[in-house]
């Protein structure tokens, strides 16, 4: 599939469309710097929140919530793209999104699985499970990358951040599938089926 370049992803990639961004995350690599030591992870798995400016999406916070208002929690989401959105579920997991689209319009991308490039015996540290389950879902990737409440509003194109997302490789549209989000509870319909989550096909990696 090529070869890792260890460029930056700057903040007009993420200025588009959640589910455009969604789908173009698929192969690039997500970097932490975590007490000077670098881990990183191909992303095989991501969701859209948001499909673009002005659509509802009652899966997403900043829809659900407070008529499509900022909350405290979900202020992150409404802008600037590029900006890391980490909320905390089932009061014991962090998840690690990234936010996308226009500035004032809740949208961002859940990043659900990574395949571990550098670094694993870090992760191992943060998270004491066999190698192939250190990063197969959004919870377990936070857990293994060290990713908390304290990454919440961090910019991934800052030049001297400790996490950000760099170019990886190129992954070709047949080998990438999408279909309806997970976990969604309650969700009604249509967003509880909207095709928005994005995986490549075959990966060990990928949560289900």
């Amino acid at each position: 599939m090529g070869t890792q370049c260890q460029t930056k992803l700057a903040r007009n990639f993420f200025s588009r469309p959640a589910t455009e961004v969604a789908a173009a995350l698929l192969g690039q690599t997500l970097v932490r710097r975590c007490e000077g030591r670098r881990m990183s992870g191909m992303i095989v798995e991501t969701e859209a929140y948001c499909a673009a400016e002005g659509d509802l999406d009652l899966a997403c916070h900043g829809d659900r919530v407070n008529k499509g208002r900022p909350t405290p929690r979900t202020a992150v989401m409404f802008g600037p793209a590029g900006i890391a959105y980490v909320y905390f579920t089932y009061g014991m997991h962090w998840m690690f999104n990234i936010v996308t689209g226009a500035d004032n319009q809740a949208s961002a991308v859940l990043i659900r699985a990574l395949q571990p490039l550098e670094g694993i015996e870090i992760m191992r540290d943060y998270r004491a499970r066999p190698d192939r389950e250190l990063t197969n879902g959004p919870a377990k990737l936070a857990q293994a990358m060290a990713i908390t409440g304290a990454d919440n509003s961090r910019d991934l194109c800052d030049p001297h951040g400790d996490i950000w997302i760099e170019l990886g490789v190129e992954i070709p549209l047949l080998e990438t599938a999408c279909g309806s989000r997970i976990g969604l509870g309650k969700t009604p319909e249509p967003w509880l089926s909207m095709p928005w989550r994005y995986w490549m096909k075959g990966n060990h990696f990928v949560s289900r």
